[in-house]
């Protein structure tokens, strides 16, 4: 086996992982974010085990990569990602919403170390990554920045006025990640606030554009060498996917969302993730 295709099965064993990982924290007969956090799992996968430089022991390392979370409500899968890569027991993933506990239903940077934002209010991610860029800039550090949105979150207007100032600025440290499984909490976008075609929104903003299958981790992988290769701006990239992805009757499924599971249904989830 080439090194290629095991870099591809390993990362493909984490984002198994980090799957059953997110169905256990959210437990039976609790209400909990399934549809989008397992919709982001490969994308975390490949962030954290393959393409960001940082130390789970020195989490506020200078010149390190960061990510923000901008749609905060899939937290378990950047805890599941978190708790694999060091910064924390993985028995701790257990405390998922619990009072007390550092893993809050969104990202809390002042609980807990390696969260770089608060997240949670929709669009306001980027505009968070942008300052963060900008004063790095000015420290003549060499961190990457990493901002995951969702399709219906660009229904937010912030969201555009950063991308208009992302460009403006030349900020080619920045990849914005958007998981693009096409379904919101009630329904499917183009019935809600249709937000049309990406790629030409985008790009009309001044952004280097790359779609992939945000499930197939070697496209991921060549995405992220695509946008660090480009150094005359940011990037966007458009990763389609499938909300639920993993669990057969949560696929595509709007209600999972932030949705329940009784036990018969939670035990078949991690049947199938087995």
């Amino acid at each position: 086996m080439d090194e290629p295709m095991q870099v591809e099965k390993k990362l493909q064993e984490k984002a198994k992982e980090l799957r059953r990982e997110i169905i256990r924290m959210i437990g039976a007969n609790h209400v909990g974010h399934f549809g989008g956090s397992l919709s982001v799992v490969e994308i975390m996968t490949v962030l954290y085990f393959h393409q960001m430089k940082y130390d789970p022991l020195n989490p506020n390392q200078k010149g390190r990569d960061r990510l923000v979370l901008s749609k905060g409500h899939s937290a378990p899968a950047q805890y599941a990602a978190m708790a694999l890569a060091g910064y924390f027991p993985r028995e701790e993933l257990l405390s998922l919403k619990q009072l007390g506990s550092r893993l809050q239903g969104h990202p809390n940077l002042a609980c807990l170390p390696g969260i770089e934002a608060n997240t949670g209010s929709l669009g306001q991610g980027l505009s968070m990554v942008i300052g963060m860029a900008l004063a790095e800039r000015l420290q003549k550090e060499r961190g990457r920045f990493y901002v995951i949105l969702g399709d219906g979150e660009l229904q937010e207007g912030q969201v555009w006025e950063a991308a208009m100032a992302a460009a403006n600025f030349g900020l080619h440290t920045i990849t914005a990640i958007v998981d693009h499984n096409k379904l919101q909490a009630t329904g499917p976008i183009c019935q809600r606030m249709n937000v049309g075609e990406l790629r030409p929104k985008w790009e009309a903003f001044g952004w280097q554009v790359i779609e992939v299958n945000g499930h197939s981790i070697p496209e991921l992988i060549q995405a992220f060498q695509a946008a660090e290769r480009n150094v005359k701006g940011p990037t966007v990239i458009i990763a389609h996917t499938v909300k639920g992805k993993g669990v057969s009757f949560m696929e595509g499924v709007a209600k999972y969302h932030n949705g329940l599971v009784n036990e018969n249904e939670f035990q078949q989830a991690l049947a199938e993730l087995e």
